[in-house]
């Protein structure tokens, strides 16, 4: 799958609308009572980023964005302005011989966790802690292309290792088609131009 690490412009996504989103099959039975099947296990992000172009510079800078990814051919970065960053983050426990760690954010709602993968960090913007003790950036290595982390030394043994970060998602436009509505000369809007995360 075809994917360029390049963002979509973060002031046209600062208007738009979306977030995350799961597949649920519900079955009524004649008592009224329902039966939900749980399709996916993890959420799967969606945008609408039309209500974002505010002016012409940004209609020109999204018709050339979407030029270049071939519509729904290419992925991209995307700022979800919603969910964007983590602070002070567990993503593992050292056990002296693993040194090797996903970035990760949990949410969490009373008991129940559940952990979302971070493929996508924004570079400059990740910190990491041993023990709530801010590493040097040369003690480790980051893959801003997956999110992984490798440490030159394995942390010891259960010592906690904490990060910071901010991070994008990775979509591609949900269409191959731009549709304009000319709503008086020289006035363009637009009803729909769909976004949706991709799993990396």
């Amino acid at each position: 799958m075809a994917f360029t690490e390049v963002c979509f412009p973060t002031d046209i996504a600062y208007g738009s609308s979306g977030g995350p989103e799961y597949s649920t099959d519900i079955v009524i039975t004649h008592g009224g009572y329902e039966q939900r099947n749980i399709n996916w296990a993890q959420a799967r992000a969606k945008y609408n980023v039309a209500h974002g172009i505010k002016t012409q510079a940004q209609l020109d800078i999204l018709i050339a964005f979407f030029r270049a990814r071939k519509g729904r051919a290419n992925g991209f970065r995307f700022k979800d302005w919603s969910d964007y960053k983590a602070t002070g983050q567990t993503i593992g426990t050292g056990n002296g011989a693993n040194k090797v760690f996903q970035l990760i954010k949990t949410y969490e709602s009373g008991s129940v966790y559940e952990t979302r993968i971070i493929n996508k960090p924004v570079s400059g913007s990740v910190s990491v802690y041993k023990n709530s003790v801010l590493q040097s950036e040369s003690a480790y290595s980051l893959d801003t292309s997956n999110g992984v982390i490798t440490f030159i030394a394995a942390p010891a043994n259960n010592v906690v290792i904490t990060a910071d970060f901010e991070f994008d998602v990775p979509v591609r436009f949900d269409t191959d088609r731009l549709s304009a509505i000319l709503d008086s000369y020289g006035v363009t809007s637009w009803n729909d131009i769909p976004l949706v995360e991709i799993k990396i």
